[in-house]
């Protein structure tokens, strides 16, 4: 049977991989965008976790919330990447902070 350290150890190991992956990766935008979309999916596994271990579904209405929060910021966050790249011609992070006002 698959116990609340598993789930738990599920959700660190994935959080673990997205600070990795942010902290390794500042180069391209399109993947910091993933490893946060990773690090609220790590959350998620946990908030479900618990829910699940406590018998209250207080948790998985939060992951509906953390979800359309999250769908909301992928779309945003990628037409302002399409809107970057037809000014710019490149989604560089050394280039993003080049902006002027």
């Amino acid at each position: 049977m698959i116990s609340l350290g598993h789930y738990l150890a599920l959700g660190a190991v994935l959080f673990s991989i997205s600070v990795a992956g942010i902290f390794i990766n500042r180069k391209n935008v399109i993947v910091l965008l993933l490893c946060i979309e990773l690090m609220l999916l790590a959350v998620n596994v946990n908030f479900v976790a618990f829910s699940r271990f406590l018998g209250n579904v207080d948790g998985q209405v939060f992951v509906f919330f953390i979800l359309t929060v999250a769908a909301a910021e992928t779309a945003i966050g990628l037409a302002i990447l399409v809107v970057l790249f037809r000014n710019r011609g490149s989604i560089g992070v050394d280039q993003i902070d080049s902006m002027k006002g």
